[in-house]
């Protein structure tokens, strides 16, 4: 078969093999001096997403083409890399470098916003290349060898009961396994018997709200800023999000006194969207009043200049309602959270539950046990947190040569940083202006019901360091 001025033919394998005769007809002494890598990224990406490289192509040994395009072998490892990470490639010992089945069309795919919370549809927008929607995960670094691994190990040796209705709870290793773990590493405390596993965190809210409203609360506190997509959580639910003013401490406990409400939804370890932590002061007043608090520990697994903080719910499990999931840390399809909520609310909370699905699918939960179980968990974190940490800094480096005077904050933690304006400039207008970059952004303004400061939030973890950097260099472009 000829692709282009390639010859491509089929090995015993099945795979489709690249002949080494002109790939691509590529020319290195075009590429910029000190951009030689970004330049055959941009080359093999383009060639798999306009079809030149079909799905199954085999690529050429990064050693042989190392030789063929004069290059050291190390740049064309990184490119392979690169390429890899974004999902175009994948590699096994023995089988080579091979496009991966489903290549990704970035310019044709519908595209959504999320939050801390959940993804909120948008438009399609074809003109869309890079999108830095925050709260979007690297899907391209979901574990499937350890996956696969404990899906296999989990088939062999679970019972018939283990895959029928169960426990609505879920499945006790799971609860077991999870509260060890939290307790680890959150601090968190609680058993498996407080544990209740969810749909992530939509459906920890959504049954929080049913049980609320059960009680008789209509309104619960917000931060403000804060996550648009839990404030539409909440009002679906028929619960009046009631906006609480958030500094560089966090939420201001004297704002939230004025509104007189004892129930109040928080993300104090890495704020939505402006990444404070909420100080050791303010938490001790927080405490210190009645009530719920709602504590959505969304990204929490995410951190790189400090150290971690530990739950809300470790110094009061008695007041505190602890969410979480592995949307950010795994991947949001796989629809897997947990809610710990005081005692009080436990029993309304599994009736709730209960009747919302009878429980989540048994697989899954038996396959994260087993990955807690096995340490794989943690050596995945490991690994995400460092390519996050890769990520962000090619994207503070970005802005930093293309935006010298941009005010980022945020940085420390997570997946998202947050680009505060001067003024009065229109976060909205500017955030479609870089839009038509080909860039996608949230302003902040999407986040607030009160008025406050303009901003962009930007998300990092979903490209690899050289689109980062371009990003940065079109956002740069907008902004000046």
């Amino acid at each position: 078969m000829l692709v282009g001025d390639m010859v491509l033919q089929k090995d015993q394998s099945g795979a489709v093999e690249v002949d080494q005769i002109d790939f691509l007809a590529l020319h290195p002494a075009a590429a910029p001096a000190k951009g030689v890598t970004t330049w055959l990224v941009d080359e093999l990406r383009a060639a798999i997403t306009c079809g030149k490289l079909p799905a199954g192509s085999r690529l050429p040994a990064t050693r042989v083409l190392a030789v063929e395009l004069g290059l050291s072998r190390g740049v064309v490892v990184e490119v392979y890399q690169r390429l890899t990470d974004e999902g175009l490639l994948s590699g096994r010992t023995g089988a080579g470098t091979v496009v991966t089945a489903l290549a990704p069309k970035p310019r044709q795919e519908s595209r959504t916003r999320e939050t801390s919370g959940m993804r909120l549809p948008l438009p399609p927008s074809p003109d869309i290349d890079l999108d830095l929607s925050p709260g979007v995960p690297d899907l391209s670094a979901f574990p499937r060898a350890a996956w696969l691994r404990a899906e296999r190990q989990v088939l062999a040796s679970a019972s018939n009961a283990d895959l029928g209705y169960g426990d609505p709870r879920g499945n006790p290793q799971l609860r077991a396994g999870l509260a060890s773990w939290l307790g680890r590493t959150r601090g968190v405390q609680a058993s498996a018997d407080d544990l209740i596993v969810t749909s992530g965190v939509a459906q920890a809210l959504a049954l929080l709200s049913q049980t609320l409203r059960s009680h008789g609360v209509t309104d619960v506190a917000v931060e403000d800023p804060g996550s648009r997509g839990t404030r539409d959580e909440l009002a679906h639910w028929g619960l009046r999000p009631v906006p609480v003013p958030v500094d560089d401490q966090g939420v201001r406990v004297d704002a939230l006194d004025a509104t007189g409400l004892e129930t109040v939804l928080l993300t104090p370890a890495h704020q939505f969207p402006t990444g404070v932590v909420l100080s050791p002061a303010r938490r001790r007043l927080l405490l210190d009043r009645p009530g719920l608090i709602i504590e959505d520990d969304y990204d929490a697994e995410h951190r790189y200049d400090r150290a971690p903080v530990a739950a809300l719910q470790a110094s009061a499990p008695d007041r505190v309602a602890y969410a979480g999931s592995v949307s950010k840390s795994l991947a949001p399809g796989m629809r897997l959270g947990w809610l710990i909520a005081p005692r009080r609310l436990h029993a309304d909370l599994v009736t709730a539950k209960h009747a919302s699905d009878l429980g989540n699918p048994a697989l899954p939960q038996l396959i994260f046990a087993r990955l807690l179980a096995t340490g794989d968990y943690e050596r995945h974190l490991r690994t995400v947190r460092r390519r996050q940490r890769t990520r962000r800094d090619a994207l503070l480096l970005g802005l930093r040569e293309h935006l010298p005077r941009a005010r980022v904050e945020g940085v420390a933690a997570g997946l998202h940083l947050l680009i505060t304006l001067p003024g009065r400039a229109d976060d909205l207008a500017l955030a479609a202006r870089i839009e038509g970059a080909g860039v996608r952004v949230h302003p902040l303004s999407w986040h607030r019901q009160l008025p406050g400061p303009p901003g962009l939030v930007i998300g990092y973890a979903a490209l690899p360091p050289d689109r980062l950097q371009e990003a940065a260099r079109r956002i740069g472009r907008v902004l000046r």
